[in-house]
């Protein structure tokens, strides 16, 4: 078992300070390292996940237990837990990752100007990310080797609900790095449940972090970006939408919402509210709230789908509002797309929004005009996840509007510069 007890006269200052120091002096040998050494370190990283797999479930086990008994929701259970599929999935996203293109020193301007001068924007990582997350022990996977194939060091801080998980998927990456000669330091996970870690990533690592990104619930990410003193790469909710337009093919739309909802109902991208056209309501409307409710999902609905079947429950203002991460759904009707872009404008959280429709012309508005992260025609929300989008894997969803939107992959986890060459030109006076 882990213990998270630290050493005996070492403060939660110098174990902090010691663990972003190693992270700043492995960034720069990363910074330089060359595509084969960070392949080969997510390789090897991959086939000891798939390895150990025994060793990862049992320390799964431990974590799952321990939460149960602390009385941990539902949706975070479903978050926490480890199976045989989502441990391959693990190795999988390593092994994607591996085979994406480096990003690192990648020229992606090229001009000369008039006197000469030649200007390249050439793309380089950003340094040393923090990564502090709940619950999903993947995070762990997707995060250090997203961050090693874009040349950046990682310093991860786990939940404490995950920790026995966490450690073990961790020890897996390090070997993948000791195998390829990098420095281990690369990737570092903060050995203590002690929440004022969490403090001292945010506000007294300054000097060492370039970056954080949260991977949590509201109140994690509301602090992280409210102390935070480095910027921050994140979303706050995923109160994402599913409009059904009077010209939606049923059959799609009740597979389509189902997945939205139900697939996995804890992760970001899952719907959470369900708009229908008001033109369809008497076709649409009832079949696919009895779909939901059938298939053990609550509904809560305006007046018009509380009328369609006796099982569903008023909604309320807050309803609109609410990312439920459970088997829960808002329902409500709509005047066409317009008013779903109406609705998704005052009550969305710029995460993921779909629209079910055989209609070309409104499906363009929705894309068009929806100001989200992610905008879909025809497809699930669940489909928000960088996996999905060819990335190997994502550290997050980010609903920022500045550096990276969307899935957070290895080219969001670069910058770049400007490299200038001459032949001895000045600048006249």
């Amino acid at each position: 078992m882990v213990s998270d007890r630290l050493p005996s006269g070492m403060t939660l200052a110098v174990l902090m300070q010691g663990i972003g120091s190693a992270a700043a002096h492995a960034a720069t040998i990363l910074a330089r390292a060359s595509r084969q050494a960070k392949d080969t370190a997510l390789l090897h990283a991959a086939s000891q996940v798939r390895q150990y797999e025994s060793t990862l479930l049992a320390a799964n086990a431990r974590d799952m237990e321990a939460a149960r008994r602390s009385g941990l929701a539902n949706s975070l259970l479903d978050r926490l837990e480890l199976t045989p599929a989502r441990i391959a999935a693990m190795a999988d996203g390593l092994e994607a990752i591996a085979v994406l293109p480096d990003p690192i020193g990648r020229i992606t301007e090229d001009w000369q100007r008039p006197n000469g001068l030649r200007i390249q924007r050439v793309r380089v990582p950003l340094g040393v990310i923090g990564i502090i997350y709940e619950s999903r022990p993947n995070v762990t996977a997707d995060a250090g080797g997203l961050c090693l194939k874009s040349g950046n060091a990682a310093v991860l801080r786990c939940g404490s609900e995950s920790l026995e998980s966490c450690t073990a998927i961790y020890a897996c990456l390090r070997e993948g790095l000791r195998f390829a000669g990098l420095p281990p330091e690369a990737i570092s996970l903060v050995p203590t449940t002690d929440r004022d870690a969490v403090g001292y990533m945010l506000s007294g690592m300054s000097d060492y972090l370039d970056v954080l990104v949260p991977r949590g619930g509201r109140g994690l990410i509301e602090r992280v970006k409210a102390e935070a003193r480095v910027p921050v790469i994140g979303h706050l909710d995923g109160n994402c939408h599913v409009y059904v337009d009077r010209e939606a093919d049923l059959d799609m739309a009740r597979e389509i919402v189902l997945n939205a909802k139900l697939r996995r109902t804890g992760v970001c991208g899952a719907a959470e509210t369900l708009l229908v056209d008001s033109a369809s309501s008497t076709t649409h409307l009832g079949p696919l709230v009895m779909a939901l409710l059938d298939a053990g999902c609550e509904v809560r609905g305006d007046a018009a789908t509380c009328v369609v079947d006796p099982r569903v429950l008023p909604a309320t203002e807050q309803d609109w509002y609410m990312e439920y991460l459970d088997s829960v759904i808002a329902v409500c009707v709509v005047d066409g797309v317009g008013g779903a872009i109406e609705h998704i404008a005052r009550y969305g959280s710029a995460h993921t929004d779909s629209i079910v429709t055989n209609d070309a012309l409104r499906a363009e508005q929705f894309l068009q005009q929806v100001d989200s992260a992610i905008v879909l025609h025809n497809a699930s929300t669940q489909f928000a996840d960088g996996g999905e989008f060819g990335f190997g894997a994502e550290i997050g969803i980010s609903t920022d509007k500045f550096h990276a939107r969307g899935p957070v992959g290895v080219e969001q986890l670069t910058s770049y510069k400007y490299v200038v060459r001459g032949n001895g030109q000045v600048r006249p006076g």
